[in-house]
């Protein structure tokens, strides 16, 4: 992202806390399989670095670059690096449009959930592409919107998914991203791109309690919530209802709620 782009959900704490959840089993098992100890592995996005520790486990020896668009979550980053027995993991600030990095740096550039907020997913593909060496992979994983399920049905919900899917739009990104993947390593170059896809899901009482109460506590405070108000897509009377219904859902004893991405390992 550069500094003309929005990350719609900014950096609240209870964004974090969903950033600080992600793993590679549960964000990047599509790629695990593929990686091998002393590998390079550059982790666009990173984010407060919980994926990229995870994933420096499985290239054990070899060097591990986390950048972020913003400075915010890194020291996070950093500090769970130390706290995961990895301090060579390193993070940066840094621009995925334009990486420091020269051609053919690392055997694997990841990305996660990352291209859904920029305005040209194609051409950070394209660099992410130039910074893998011949025989390495790009591999991205990204939500898609509009293929979030849920039960009970709620119009309140229904609300909250239209109202998140608008204000991504306002700001440039592609709520509905997972199932462009494709398409957008296509048009990046790649020839060899292997699609898939995976979910998450929540309907245990405590994923309930966790995924709602975020959701709860997002629509009315994080970045999202001033962005659909100031873009006058919703007001805060309607964001505390929509806040409400998240809140409610987390106490049906049958609620359930999925999650679809899409993913693409291309091979340079």
């Amino acid at each position: 992202m550069t500094s003309n782009e929005t990350y719609t959900h900014g950096h609240h704490e209870s964004v974090l806390r969903s950033h600080r959840w992600r793993t590679a089993d549960n964000s990047a098992g599509y790629l695990i399989d593929h990686l091998r100890p002393a590998m390079s592995l550059l982790d666009v996005g990173c984010g407060p670095g919980s994926i990229t520790v995870d994933l420096a486990r499985h290239v054990a020896g070899g060097r591990v670059v986390g950048i972020d668009s913003v400075g915010e979550p890194l020291g996070s980053a950093r500090q769970a690096a130390v706290d995961g027995g990895l301090p060579e993991v390193t993070f940066e600030q840094g621009d995925v449009y334009r990486l420091r990095f020269a051609d053919a740096a690392f055997d694997v550039v990841h990305a996660h959930l990352v291209l859904q907020h920029l305005a040209d997913p194609v051409a950070a593909l394209r660099e992410m592409r130039r910074a893998c060496a011949p025989g390495g992979l790009v591999a991205a994983r990204d939500a898609d919107y509009a293929a979030m399920t849920w039960y009970p049905a709620d119009p309140l919900l229904d609300r909250w998914l239209a109202m998140y899917r608008r204000v991504t739009r306002h700001n440039g990104g592609e709520p509905d991203a997972g199932r462009r993947l494709l398409g957008w390593a296509r048009a990046a170059g790649f020839a060899d791109v292997a699609p898939s896809a995976s979910v998450w899901c929540f309907a245990t009482a405590e994923d309930r309690a966790w995924w709602g109460g975020l959701w709860a506590e997002r629509v009315v405070s994080s970045a999202l919530a001033d962005q659909a108000v100031e873009a006058g897509i919703a007001t805060r009377e309607d964001l505390a209802e929509m806040a409400q219904a998240w809140s409610a859902w987390t106490t049906v004893e049958d609620g359930w709620f999925a999650v679809l991405h899409g993913e693409i390992l291309c091979r340079r």
